[in-house]
């Protein structure tokens, strides 16, 4: 079995996988400081598909994971997320699983982020989509690193009391990164994150990618698929 294979493997049963040195670090440097440029003292943003670098960094990585066979060639990225945890943004995320989308449809009831609508939809397209996680900084095991629950991205949708019995069953995996790594993981997987113990600046970039085409008229907010940022129209 090749190293890619057992990737491919541990993202089936797992949920999660780590590459590492998946992006050079130039590339990630760059997209750093122009990220701190634009954004200024903003802890992040939900919206970078559409910034130059980011969406540049969506079409290496579509390239390389499908190369890897660790994402469909098909897939579109639809978002792109900033997280920037600092000394003064020291932030915990409680135990939880991503169920909400970047797209709208005709009748489907959203709610709006950063301007954006969202969507809860069906579970089928959510165990479809493959989150992206690369490390702008080094993210050591005090430096606030998502916690994961092995194998929860194949419980469906999980309330309070279901994802904590099942983190209680399975325990947590902690997944620290070095800058240039990337943490892929399935949206459903069950994951939080503490506050760092030894607070550094740990920045993350979060891309979601997904099928080009999605059900019940529903559309994605913004798609990159090899080209620029295109929005979608209902």
């Amino acid at each position: 079995m090749t190293n890619a294979d057992g990737q491919v493997a541990l993202l089936e049963e797992r949920g999660h996988a780590l590459v590492p040195a998946l992006l050079p670090h130039e590339l990630l440097d760059a997209t750093a400081q122009s990220l701190d440029h634009w954004l200024g003292q903003a802890a992040g943003s939900r919206n970078l598909l559409a910034h130059p670098s980011c969406s540049e960094m969506a079409i290496q990585l579509k390239a390389r994971l499908s190369g890897m066979d660790l994402l469909d060639a098909s897939s579109v990225a639809v978002q792109c997320t900033l997280f920037d945890k600092t000394a003064d943004r020291n932030w915990l995320v409680a135990l939880h699983q991503d169920t909400s989308i970047p797209a709208s449809g005709a009748g489907m009831p959203c709610v709006i982020k950063e301007g954006e609508p969202y969507v809860q939809p069906p579970i089928d397209v959510l165990q479809s989509l493959l989150a992206v996680r690369v490390h702008l900084d080094d993210c050591g095991a005090d430096a606030g690193p998502l916690r994961v629950v092995p194998g929860s991205h194949r419980a469906g949708r999980l309330d309070g009391d279901e994802a904590q019995a099942l983190r209680a069953a399975h325990g947590e995996t902690v997944c620290t990164a070095a800058h240039g790594d990337a943490l892929l993981m399935r949206p459903l997987l069950l994951h939080a994150s503490s506050r760092a113990k030894s607070p550094a600046r740990r920045r993350v970039l979060h891309f979601l990618f997904g099928p080009a085409s999605l059900p019940q008229g529903l559309v994605w907010n913004h798609v990159v698929a090899g080209e620029q940022p295109t929005p979608q129209e209902i």
